[in-house]
C-alpha cells in the first residue's frame, strides 16, 4: 500500500466517566481514521467505539497512587509502541497525558481537550501536558489565551 493513501492512525484516549463521553462526543469527527480507543473502567465503554476500531482497557490512576500509576504508564507505553499513532487525542485525564507523552516522544501529532468540567482553570494534566500538546484546547472561552490554551468551541 502507498504510504500517501494509508489512513491515518488516531488513539483517541480517555479516563472514565465525563472525560469519556466527551471523547465519545468527538467519536464522528475521527471517522476515516484507522481508529484505536483507550479507556479507563468499564469495558462496557467498547460498545460506544465504531465498528472496526480497536478497543483497550487500563488501570485506572491519579497522581496519590504510584502503584496504579506505574502500571498505567507501562500498558500505555505498550499500546503506543503497538499501535503507531500518526495522530493521538485526549480529553483526559491521567491516561491521555502520559499518552500524549509517548505518542509525541514517537513523532505523533498530539491534541488535548481539557475537560468541560473545568471551568476555573486548566485541569492538573491540561496544564502539565501543555508542552507536548500540538494542539491545547480549553472548552472554555474565558480560559483561552493567545499562547494557549486555544477555544474553537465545546463539545457538550
Amino acid at each position: 500500500m502507498d504510504n500517501r493513501s494509508r489512513r491515518p492512525r488516531i488513539l483517541a484516549v480517555a479516563s472514565g466517566g465525563g472525560h469519556w463521553m466527551q471523547l465519545m462526543r468527538l467519536r464522528d469527527a475521527l471517522l476515516g481514521g484507522d481508529m484505536a480507543f483507550v479507556a479507563t473502567h468499564f469495558s462496557d465503554y467498547r460498545k460506544s467505539i465504531p465498528p472496526g476500531a480497536r478497543f483497550y482497557l487500563v488501570t485506572d490512576a491519579n497522581k496519590k497512587d504510584w502503584l496504579r500509576g506505574t502500571l498505567l504508564i507501562c500498558e500505555l507505553f505498550w499500546i503506543i509502541l503497538r499501535e503507531r499513532p500518526d495522530v493521538v487525542i485526549s480529553t483526559g485525564a491521567a491516561p491521555g497525558y502520559f499518552a500524549l507523552r509517548f505518542g509525541r516522544l514517537l513523532g505523533a501529532r498530539t491534541v488535548w481537550v481539557d475537560s468541560i468540567a473545568n471551568v476555573g482553570r486548566m485541569s492538573l494534566s491540561g496544564r502539565l501536558v501543555r508542552r507536548y500538546a500540538d494542539l491545547w484546547l480549553t472548552q472554555w472561552e474565558h480560559l483561552a489565551r493567545p499562547e494557549g490554551p486555544h477555544y474553537i468551541g465545546a463539545v457538550l
